[in-house]
């Protein structure tokens, strides 16, 4: 009797596994955006501390992000901004080669593309290690060849999302266009996100400040600050989000230290 029950467990478990194989990976922070508000009993009991990533500023539109297994993933890579060790992952966009390489370091295991060859959207929906990483498509302007400036490409730009640690990290890339609401839709909950800040290679001061007020991370992360004052980002923004201005290039964070009120977080860097 106990061999047929093993025998019919193993049975079930071969025709179950091709089927979780086959069932598409899921994101906690679009399931949490969602989900509808719902009031949570209070329990009364110690717990563990919450798992951090860290965040480093390396230059431009990268950052390094180092979650709790050791994975570091860069953002919009080019090989020119190298802070500490290589990374694991590396994300790219092709608005121009300060956001890209063709040729990264052959140690880098996983290079992520956030446009295809082929004119169809890049699709990146991956688990790597204790990270799920995936991206958000977006248009952008032609910068070489005689119809320079003329049109968009369609789908060029990829808003890259890093679920870690519980924490829902965005990266907006070289955003150059108004988002509407199925990219909302399609980005879902931000804790952190990393925004352009030049007024004028990816979009207008306006235009990004309404995205980053109508995402309402926790905190934001300016990129490309070459160019605009800070305080007119801030003030453009208005008085809900804090500013913490640091003399490290680094900081941690988890799901309990994410600040009350939204709050700009300038690193050292340039």
């Amino acid at each position: 009797m106990r061999q047929l029950v093993l025998a019919a467990i193993a049975l079930f478990g071969a025709f179950l596994t091709p089927a979780l194989a086959q069932q598409p990976l899921r994101s906690e922070c679009l399931a949490m955006a969602n989900a509808a508000p719902r009031i949570m009993p209070v329990v009364f009991r110690q717990a563990a501390a919450a798992a951090e990533v860290e965040i480093t500023y390396a230059g431009h539109s990268t950052y390094f992000i180092d979650t709790p297994a050791g994975l570091r993933i860069a953002t919009d890579y080019s090989g020119a901004y190298q802070v500490g060790r290589l990374p694991d992952v590396v994300t790219m966009n092709r608005a121009h080669s300060t956001h890209y390489t063709l040729f990264p370091d052959k140690r880098i295991p996983h290079v992520l593309h956030g446009w295809s060859e082929d004119g169809k959207p890049a699709i990146v929906s991956q688990r790597i290690s204790d990270t799920f990483i995936r991206n958000v498509t977006t248009d952008i302007r032609r910068y070489f060849g005689d119809d320079a400036g003329a049109d968009m490409i369609r789908d060029g730009n990829s808003i890259f999302i890093f679920e870690a640690a519980g924490l829902c990290i965005g990266h907006l890339g070289h955003l150059h266009h108004k988002l509407d609401d199925s990219h909302f839709a399609q980005i879902g909950r931000l804790d952190i996100v990393m925004v352009p800040i030049d007024g004028t290679y990816t979009m207008t001061l306006e235009g990004i400040s309404d995205i980053t007020k109508r995402l309402r991370a926790s905190v934001v992360l300016p990129m490309h600050r070459f160019a605009t004052p800070l305080e007119d980002f801030m003030r453009r923004i208005g008085q809900q989000f804090e500013i913490d201005r640091r003399v490290e290039r680094s900081f941690r964070m988890s799901r309990d230290t994410l600040p009350t009120k939204p709050t700009v977080i300038i690193l050292d860097g340039v």
